[in-house]
Formats: C-alpha cells, sequence, structure tokens
C-alpha cells in the first residue's frame, strides 16, 4: 500500500501465545497447601497455574514471543516499523523491554522501529495496542506493520493470593486489511485506586488488597461498558443508522475478559449482564429475574459487592457463559494469571476453538482492566478468515503439552527467584532442560546487570 493511501481495516494480522514449558495442579496445590477442598479449584475457578524459574525474565519471554511470531508467521524483520511492549514485571527502572527486542531486528539492519514500553498493571498491553493502531491509522505512518507484545511473570508472597498467579506472554501483528479489525469506539474508566500495586522495589511480590481489587474490577467494568454503549450509540446515530435500544451484549457474540482467575471472568460476564437488565429491565431474557426491583432500587456502591446480585445474574448469564464466554479460557485454564497477556491470550484461545466459519462476521467484546486503575472496553470484528492464525498457533494441542509437575518445583523455583532478585553477578541455576525449543534463556547477569541471553536449540 503506498504510504499516502489510508490503511484499511486495522487490526490483528497474526497472534502468537507464549507460556513455559511447566504447570501446577492448583487441586494438588490445595493438597500441599493443606487448604480446604475446591478453595482454590471451585472457589477461584482455577485449574493449572503456569511457572518460571531463573532461567527466563520478562527479556527472555518477549525475545521468545516475538522471535516466534516473526519465524511461525514468515515476517521479514524489516517489515516491522513500530513495537510496542505491555508488562508490569520490572528488571530496570530505564532501560525499556522493547530495547531487548531490538537485537531480533538490528541483526537485519532495521533499527528504525517506534514504540516503547507501557506499564499499569495489566493494562499495559492494551495501551500498547491502542498505540500501535493509532500509528498504523495515523498521519506518521510509514507502510510497514506493528509489532504488540504482552507478557508477564505473575507470582505472589506465600499466602492468600499465591494460587491467582502464573506467567505467558503473546505477541500480536498489528496492520491494515486485518481478519481481526479493532473498531474505533472505546469505552475506558480510569482512576487512583491502591488496589494491588508493586512499591517493594527489592521484590517481584506486589502488595494486594483482594477484595478492593473485585470491586474496582466491577466497577470499572461497570463504567467503560457503559460508556461504550453511550459512545457506540451515538456512532450509530451520526452515521444514520437505525437499531432497535438500547444498545447491549445483545450486539456482541463473544465477550472476552481479563482472567486473573477463572471465578471472575464468570462474575465480570454476569455484570454486564446486570447492566443490561439496569438499563432495560423489561427485556426478555430478565424475565425469570425474581423481585426485580430489589435490584433496581439497590445503591449502586452495595450492588458492587452485593451476593443476591451476583447469584442472581449468574443464573440469568450461566447458559450464555457456557456458549460464549468459556471458549476464550482455555489458556487461562492451563497458564493461570498472565497479567498483561491474560486478555489476549483469551483471543488466542477463541479464534483456537472457534472455527473460522463460526468467527467470520462475528463482534468480539474486550474488556481490559489493570489495577491501580485502568480499564477499557472495545471491540473487534471479524472480517477475514482466522484459519491461519488457528493453524499456525497450534494452541490446543500446546497446552495439553505443557508438563504438570509437583508443586514443590513450583515453590523451589520461587524461592531461587526470590533469593536472587537484584542480584549481579549472577549465573542462573534452573535447568535448561526446563525450557522448550526455541525459548530465548537468560544465560547470566554481570557485575554491571548486564544481562546475557541465548536461545535453546
Amino acid at each position: 500500500m503506498a504510504i499516502d493511501q489510508r490503511p484499511q481495516d486495522v487490526g490483528i494480522l497474526a497472534i502468537y501465545p507464549y507460556f513455559p514449558k511447566r504447570c501446577i495442579s492448583e487441586e494438588e496445590l490445595e493438597v500441599f497447601d493443606g487448604v480446604a477442598k475446591g478453595k482454590y479449584t471451585i472457589g477461584l475457578g482455577a485449574e493449572y497455574m503456569a511457572f518460571t524459574d531463573d532461567r527466563e525474565d520478562i527479556n527472555s519471554f518477549a525475545l521468545t514471543a516475538v522471535s516466534q511470531l516473526l519465524e511461525k508467521y514468515s515476517i521479514d524483520p524489516t517489515s516491522i516499523g513500530r513495537i510496542d511492549v505491555g508488562t508490569e514485571t520490572m528488571i530496570d527502572k530505564s532501560k525499556s523491554v522493547k530495547s531487548t527486542l531490538m537485537d531480533l531486528f538490528s541483526a537485519h539492519g532495521n533499527n528504525d522501529i517506534e514504540g516503547l514500553d507501557n506499564t499499569n498493571a495489566c493494562y499495559g498491553s492494551t495501551g500498547a495496542l491502542f498505540n500501535a493502531v493509532n500509528w498504523v491509522e495515523g498521519r506518521s505512518w510509514d507502510g510497514r506493520n506493528a509489532i504488540v507484545f504482552a507478557g508477564d511473570i505473575a507470582i505472589y508472597a506465600e499466602g492468600a493470593s499465591r494460587p491467582v498467579g502464573g506467567a505467558g506472554g503473546c505477541a500480536i501483528l498489528i496492520g491494515p486489511n486485518a481478519p481481526l479489525v479493532l473498531e474505533p469506539v472505546h469505552g475506558s474508566h480510569m482512576a487512583n485506586v491502591y488496589d494491588f500495586y508493586k512499591p517493594i522495589l527489592t521484590s517481584e511480590y506486589p502488595v494486594v488488597d483482594g477484595p478492593l481489587t473485585v470491586t474496582t474490577y466491577n466497577k470499572a467494568l461497570d463504567q467503560s461498558y457503559i460508556t461504550w454503549r453511550q459512545k457506540f450509540e451515538s456512532r450509530l446515530k451520526a452515521q444514520g443508522k437505525e437499531f432497535e435500544g438500547p444498545i447491549s451484549l445483545n450486539i456482541v457474540d463473544y465477550p472476552v475478559f481479563h482472567a486473573p482467575y477463572g471465578k471472575m471472568v464468570q462474575k465480570a460476564h454476569a455484570r454486564l449482564v446486570f447492566n443490561d437488565f439496569l438499563a432495560n429491565p423489561t427485556d426478555p431474557r430478565f424475565a425469570n429475574v425474581t423481585n426485580p426491583e430489589t435490584f433496581t432500587s439497590m445503591p449502586y456502591e452495595k450492588t458492587l459487592s452485593d451476593k443476591s446480585v451476583e447469584k442472581t445474574f449468574i443464573g440469568v448469564a450461566n447458559s450464555d457463559f457456557k456458549k460464549i464466554v468459556e471458549p476464550s479460557m482455555q489458556c487461562g485454564k492451563r497458564c493461570g494469571n498472565m497479567y498483561t497477556a491474560s486478555l489476549y491470550n483469551c483471543l488466542a484461545s477463541l479464534l483456537a476453538v472457534k472455527t473460522p466459519e463460526e468467527l467470520f462476521g462475528k463482534r468480539i467484546s474486550m474488556y481490559a482492566y489493570g489495577s491501580g486503575c485502568a480499564s477499557s472496553f472495545f471491540t473487534i470484528r471479524v472480517k477475514g478468515s482466522t484459519e491461519k492464525i488457528r493453524k499456525t498457533m497450534n494452541l490446543l494441542d500446546r497446552l495439553a503439552s505443557m508438563e504438570v509437575v509437583p508443586p514443590t518445583q513450583f515453590i523451589e523455583a520461587l524461592e531461587v527467584r526470590e533469593k536472587n532478585h537484584n542480584a549481579a553477578p549472577y549465573h542462573p541455576v534452573g535447568s535448561t532442560d526446563n525450557l522448550l525449543p526455541g525459548t530465548y534463556y537468560l544465560e547470566s547477569i554481570d557485575e554491571k546487570y548486564r544481562r546475557k541471553y541465548s536461545v535453546k536449540a
């Protein structure tokens, strides 16, 4: 395409998830931790959790994911003009993860690549995605495509939050004439909240207020969704298009959510249905809601944590949840929480489970949330075949091939990371036998904290 022509249908051209070789069973972790059976598996809806030791860090995750995206899709490194990274796994307060990725492109003579890192908990990947899309759609676009990398190593100190960890990454190719087109309407909600944050620079572990995270997630979902509905309706009116209002989930075929753990996704979907109920209580979808006035008259702040709201609308939404939300949860079930990569590996899961014929012409909603807090609700329209993406990812087979190991290996890996955090000089002790071929890994850190990476043949 000539650069004086405006690009059309900008969106996702390719996607490639990355996750470590090993995971643990949450059911086995319940036994190991000595907690009640079902506390993690039923209470949190968690099944497995990926992890890694000191052989991998966020730079190696990025190198692996992006190199595999380039290789698997036969992408010319000189065809990339922008790279945006979303991560909250910090190993340097100044030097970006993107700068490390330049090794993959400098070798091909391409140092003219814009973009840097985006950080705000799990939302950084969506900030990166919006930046990449806006660059392709903007006046400074030079005709090349963009790459977004999202990834994190989600680990917690010993305690109640540890079972909602995980690890994973995702590399995404952005450009025009894409099969997955980002629609222009975004509903966002930003606020100053201390629900989850990382002020202790000598530790990888966050400070967590679990109950506040749940209510903040819900409030951000409500507000970003309501704003999206209003903007979507205004856009249709401006275009002179007729519609049977109000705008609701009825125009979304597959809702996809940021997924810290399975039960939160189920509750989030129910929360959207609750929002639709408040907007139109007489909709036939809600004919079986008992005493609807109980919910329409309830003070808003109370609804954020009220169990009767939660239980009622999980029941209303349950049938749809199984059909249109669960297909996006395959990666999360196996890898656990991947922070910035979570939402986009959920999208990858949907593309892996549903056939191109089932997806063509459909609308996918995306809810991005990052503690602190930042959130957006936006949509993707499937305008082309997803067959190449589905075949290239080979996601379901790769997830099934992950090695399920005893919780002791997980605990040992965390202890190694904790003991050697910020160490220099340092030579990792983790075995490269725990890495898949093609995985980049940390070879050493010298006395000046310079990191050297190798790739497993």
